[in-house]
Formats: C-alpha cells, sequence, structure tokens
C-alpha cells in the first residue's frame, strides 16, 4: 500500500514508553532527571514525563553537548517547573542523577565507572550502548521482551530479569528504593505500524506533508 517513515510516530511512542517507564521504576524521593543525547527521543521523553509527573517541579540535568543542551533549555523555556543544569562531565552528572535517560545514537565507551551510580539510581538506556558495565552490578533489570535481551553480553548472567508488562500489570509492585536499576525498555516497533496503518487510511483527507526535519 505504502512505504510510509514513521519517524514522528517512532519518536514520540518511544518517547511516551521511556516516560511511562521511569514513572513507574523510579525511587520515591526522585526530583532529578538527567538526560544524556538531545535530539527529539529526549524531548519527546521529557514532554512525556512532565505530563506523568502533573507538570510538579523537578529537576532537569542534561549533558552539554555542541550547542543542543541551550536549544533543548530552548525548547522548554515555557515550562516554569523544570529547572535546568547543565553538566560538561559525564560522570560528575551521573553522580547526581536519579534517573538517567540516555537517547545517544553512539557510545564507544562507558559513561562511567559502575560504583558512579548512586543507590536507587535507575537508568533507562533508549540506545543501549555505554552501560554494559552496569549490568552485573546493578540489582534489577527490566526490558519489553526478554527476547529482545537475550544477545546481551552478559544475559545469562543477570541477577534478576523481569518484562515491564508483568510489573505494569501487578498492582502490589514496589520497588526497593536503594536498588539500582537498568530498564531496557523502550517499546515495540509493531506499534508504530499499527498507528501509520490508521494514518495511511486518513491520509486522503489530508492536504498538506511534512517535506523537511521536524522538531518535537
Amino acid at each position: 500500500l505504502a512505504v510510509m517513515d514513521g519517524t514522528w510516530i517512532t519518536t514520540m511512542r518511544t518517547g511516551a514508553v521511556a516516560a511511562i517507564t521511569v514513572n513507574k521504576l523510579k525511587a520515591k524521593k526522585t526530583d532529578s532527571y538527567s538526560f544524556i543525547g538531545l535530539g527529539n527521543t529526549a524531548r519527546a521523553t521529557l514532554l512525556c514525563l512532565n505530563t506523568l509527573l502533573n507538570r510538579i517541579d523537578f529537576n532537569v540535568n542534561i549533558l552539554a553537548y555542541k550547542n543542543q543542551h541551550n536549544d533543548f533549555i530552548n525548547r522548554f523555556s515555557d515550562y516554569r517547573n523544570i529547572r535546568f543544569f547543565a553538566y560538561h562531565d559525564t560522570e560528575e552528572m551521573i553522580k547526581h542523577s536519579d534517573v538517567i535517560i540516555s537517547c545517544v545514537t553512539v557510545a564507544n565507551s562507558f559513561f562511567a565507572a559502575a560504583d558512579a551510580y548512586k543507590a536507587g539510581v535507575l537508568i533507562v538506556p533508549v540506545h543501549t550502548k555505554g552501560f554494559q558495565n552496569c549490568d552485573l552490578e546493578f540489582d534489577k533489570i527490566f526490558c519489553d521482551d526478554i527476547n529482545h535481551v537475550k544477545g546481551f553480553k552478559y544475559f545469562n548472567e543477570y541477577k534478576y530479569l523481569k518484562e515491564m508488562s508483568e510489573i505494569l500489570n501487578d498492582v502490589t509492585f514496589m520497588r526497593e528504593e536503594t536498588d539500582r536499576i537498568l530498564a531496557y525498555n523502550i517499546g515495540i516497533a509493531a506499534q508504530d505500524i499499527f498507528f501509520a496503518s490508521k494514518v495511511f487510511d486518513i491520509i486522503e483527507k489530508r492536504d498538506s506533508k511534512l517535506n523537511d526535519k521536524f522538531w518535537v
């Protein structure tokens, strides 16, 4: 029927899934959320997270890169409840982070030593590289589908692994406040295809299309 670019759908779905993951697995005393990689996926995640947090006041740490950190802050300049802090050192930011959301596309080394991550931290690697040294050190690992992570280097050595569907359906679930958690949960592309088909069904009713790069 069509060849479609699902970039916007994927961006917003990924942001929504990451935000739901953070909201479910963060420690109670969380007040700082850190972002590594500040493109559209990070923007979508923060938009969705701000909604899930009911727009309470909270801090966002961002890793400075070229001028992206300034563009990111400007994008959210109307959100008075969000306070931004820019870091130029990755490990220093990590040491002060309750939640870390990584949206970088490439990481050729570990972001920090495993002992740099504080007790109770939650890491959500939208792009999975850079945290493999945490796989054996962290208390719990969550994923969207176990088959997605079976190929990971340390899969057979994880201390604890569950799919997020089990947690979302368990009303009694309580995370231990001191647990360090990795959540390889970013959604499944089949969802994007479903929504793309719905867009295709109504496309004849639209008289415009997007030709240029968009920003969320």
